[in-house]
């Protein structure tokens, strides 16, 4: 699944081709992904967009008439397309970004959306109760210390809590846990809040680190120009099961938290 720094990665390479450009018009070939696309927007015509952004792990697209909110889902994937070009059997919504430029949302398992809303975007339902961006300064280990106490929920599931902080999905949870010497299985509430202060540093690292590498590409994720991301080639404990650590050379080991599969050290996390 796409996560964070994916997006950022998407949303970076169509701004060039989209902010303070206009949509001449919205083509649907397949109207049924994890919501219906609103017919509402295959009507628009000439639309300019005049803001775009990233929040949490949906691509907002701001026009006079209305936002554009696109999530990728598990598969979905935008590429800035040039005439002339085939169409492939995924590619459910194309952009006519005017000049024989195209922006095509491609999404094989249809878990993604794409829809319109005539309201601010921020008080869209499914962006309103979002908790801050962890690379702004919203967001820290106070923060995290703060809304943990008395929670007995793993740390690793707490963190990936969209109300808390947005956009730590599984990968980069798992990596900055690690980075923090903290045991992925542990209780939020007994985390400390030195700890915390550390987490909070290393998830803004690990997820700018991530950014700079085009993302991670672990299926089938490609950025706006086609290319995949680069980052799994540093991974130190997700995916990585059975092999040695890269840190104290004792196997990495896997269990399941909150239905996803968690990757640590049981050396140097505690």
């Amino acid at each position: 699944m796409p996560e964070l720094p994916e997006v950022e990665t998407t949303l970076r390479g169509i701004s060039p081709y989209l902010l303070n450009k206009h949509i001449k018009s919205v083509r649907v070939r397949q109207r049924q992904l994890r919501w219906p696309v609103p017919a509402a927007l295959s009507k628009t015509r000439d639309l300019k967009v005049t803001a775009l952004q990233r929040r949490g792990k949906y691509i907002v697209a701001q026009t006079p008439a209305g936002s554009i909110i696109i999530h990728l889902g598990m598969s979905g994937s935008l590429r800035i397309q040039d005439k002339p070009f085939e169409l492939r059997k995924h590619d459910h919504v194309i952009f006519d970004l005017g000049e024989n430029v195209f922006l095509v949302y491609h999404d094989p398992r249809r878990f993604g959306s794409i829809l319109w809303t005539t309201e601010p975007a921020a008080l869209h339902p499914l962006l309103s109760k979002l908790g801050p961006e962890p690379l702004s300064d919203d967001f820290n280990g106070a923060l995290l210390f703060k809304q943990s106490r008395k929670k007995k929920v793993a740390v690793k599931h707490f963190i990936m809590n969209s109300h808390i902080v947005v956009g730590v999905g599984n990968i980069y949870a798992s990596e900055s846990l690690f980075h923090s010497g903290i045991r992925p299985g542990k209780a939020a509430g007994r985390v400390t809040a030195t700890a915390y202060d550390q987490l909070a540093d290393n998830i803004k690292t690990v997820l700018s680190e991530s950014i700079k590498s085009g993302g991670t590409t672990l299926q089938d994720f490609v950025n706006a120009k086609g290319e995949p991301g680069y980052f799994q080639q540093t991974l130190n404990v997700y995916g990585r099961e059975g092999k040695a650590c890269r840190q104290c050379g004792n196997t990495i080991k896997q269990r399941t938290i909150g239905q996803r599969s968690t990757f640590y050290c049981a050396t140097c996390q505690s």
